[in-house]
């Protein structure tokens, strides 16, 4: 079933992950809805919230593969499965 979530990154040294970082999120673009990112530049540190929908194992490989890249941590909160058409 599809949810609604968001992915919160905070990543440390951005010149060393942002490239690697984009490619993974390009890949899921289909799940990705938005994406708003402030870069913290005197503090080497870019947060990124990336807003999704989708399966949730496609959701969770998502935040997976962007938390392990080096100097990322990622966190989802994933809202309960969506209501199809005509469910109270």
């Amino acid at each position: 079933m599809k949810r609604i979530g968001v992915i919160g990154a905070v990543l440390e040294k951005p010149q060393q992950s942002q490239a690697a970082f984009n490619e993974i999120v390009a890949a899921f673009r289909g799940s990705v809805k938005g994406r708003m990112g402030i870069p913290f530049d005197q503090e080497e540190i870019a947060v990124i919230s990336l807003t999704v929908m989708g399966e949730l194992d496609d959701l969770n490989t998502l935040s997976g593969k962007l938390g392990n890249l080096p100097h990322v941590t990622a966190k989802i909160a994933i809202s309960n499965a969506l209501k199809h058409e005509g469910e109270e």
